[in-house]
């Protein structure tokens, strides 16, 4: 039975905060029958809330909760592909299935993401360039549209609701469940190589030598200006051979009830001076320019997750990802425009990661196209941090890229639609899907998705 509440709901960047009428389903029936009772509101879903922005966020309207929706139903050792509801998380899936030597074929920075929040941001991973993104792993997707009838779709059927399931921000319908084809892996060991690169020319040397490899992922220092630019730490990673043994790092040593960003939290925590000092740090805790160990899949595809809200450490008025895709270019140069603006600003940008994507596209709101992305994390600095992204949007714009929508939380209207040309298109199918418009956000709205083209 389904529960209604008024719930304080906030993106993981925390910013912005709203308050929402929430519905916690624990069953399909419980959202057919939110869907047939919500006398003319608005409605959402809202997995586990890693949106960074406002795409689960539904300011005025009815917020469906979907976590409990969370069973595992049926697997296949043959071929791999699992079938599960959509509240099903990333983590639940390494935890159970990468002892029998199954790993999910994507994963994003973080692990507490569910699979309906993975399709309805077409997520990508630090394999893009061999993999794809989500939905290229997946099939049968169970969707509930706003009538209350339940489709199922995939890239072989209905195929164009499908497209537009797949990065829709969850504006087509709710996604109850799906079935996903886990890869084999024999240890729950990576093996990685991190080079440190002193900028951008060595960050491209470094990964076109590891193209072979089907991981790869920089960090970079958003603070480094001139021959420094793009100045960072290359890891390229694969799974390792059954046997190989790893070494625990630092943190695990730590216990973990220290590993809070709630202990850390501060409005004052982040300035300048801090951001430089982690920046130089991080840079300089390889003391060797290449270095080769094995490390857990833990550490290497989710690292932040060992601190846990570390999103906290922002203080009460949160943080902005900025993260970006610009097309290739021998010469990089809004890359080097992009990345010149942000280090010659007033900005702090603390965290950083550069990646190459491959030519895997799914049109529609799907984020990944061809080309170098660049995520950001920059405290929330008012009007300062907001004029800097507009400067931003326009040069990523103007190079046929675009910003991520799962990550974002001020984009404009006519920035987004320069930014996806094909937003019309994916409209027409979307409204196909919810004719009445049932299914909103708080992005949808700001960006027109939901509103008549105008």
């Amino acid at each position: 039975m389904s529960t209604t509440v008024t719930q304080q709901l906030e993106g993981w960047g925390r910013y912005p905060r709203i308050s929402a009428e929430c519905v916690r389903a624990g069953s399909r029936r419980d959202l057919q029958d939110a869907i047939a009772s919500r006398d003319g509101k608005p409605m959402l879903a809202r997995g586990m809330g890693r949106a960074y922005g406002d795409a689960a966020l539904l300011s005025s309207g009815i917020t469906l909760l979907t976590e409990r929706l969370d069973r595992i139903l049926g697997f296949d050792a043959d071929t791999g592909w699992l079938r599960c509801e959509a509240g099903v998380s990333i983590a639940e899936i390494v935890r159970i299935f990468l002892p029998r030597g199954f790993f999910p074929p994507v994963v994003p920075g973080t692990r507490f993401v569910s699979v309906g929040g993975a399709l309805a941001s077409d997520i990508h991973g630090k394999n893009h360039h061999v993999a794809g993104t989500w939905s290229s792993h997946v099939r049968n997707v169970e969707l509930l549209k706003s009538t209350g009838e339940i489709v199922v779709c995939d890239a072989d059927h209905e195929s164009e609701l499908f497209r537009a399931t797949a990065g829709g921000q969850g504006l087509t319908g709710i996604i109850l469940s799906m079935e996903i084809r886990l890869i084999r892996v024999e240890s729950p060991a990576v093996e990685m190589e991190s080079i440190r690169v002193r900028n951008l020319e060595e960050f491209f040397e470094a990964s076109d030598a590891a193209s072979d490899w089907p991981y790869s992922v920089g960090w970079i220092n958003g603070l480094a200006k001139g021959n420094s630019l793009g100045r960072g730490i290359f890891m390229a990673g694969r799974h390792a051979p059954a046997g190989t043994r790893v070494k625990k790092g630092p943190l695990a040593l730590i216990p973990r009830r220290f590993l809070s960003g709630r202990l850390l939290q501060s409005n004052l925590l982040l300035n300048g001076l801090t951001a430089r000092m982690f920046n130089a740090a991080y840079y300089r805790k390889q003391l060797r320019r290449n270095i080769r160990r094995n490390v857990g899949v833990y550490p290497y595809f989710f690292p932040l997750d060992a601190v846990h809200r570390w999103n906290l450490m922002y203080g009460n008025r949160g943080f902005f990802q900025y993260q970006y895709v610009v097309p290739p270019d021998p010469e990089h140069r809004a890359l080097r425009q992009t990345l010149s603006e942000i280090s010659n600003s007033r900005t702090l940008p603390v965290l950083g990661v550069i990646k190459e994507f491959g030519p895997e596209q799914h049109g529609g709101l799907s984020f990944p196209t061809p080309g170098v992305t660049v995520a950001l994390d920059f405290p929330n600095q008012g009007d300062r941090s907001l004029s800097l992204f507009s400067r931003l949007d326009d040069i990523v714009a103007d190079a046929g890229g675009r910003v991520y929508l799962t990550k974002d939380a001020r984009l404009g209207r006519d920035a987004f639609r320069r930014m996806y040309p094909d937003w019309e298109r994916w409209k027409v199918v979307r409204d196909a899907a919810d004719p009445d418009g049932v299914f909103q956000s708080d992005l949808s709205r700001r960006l027109g998705l939901t509103d008549a083209v105008d």
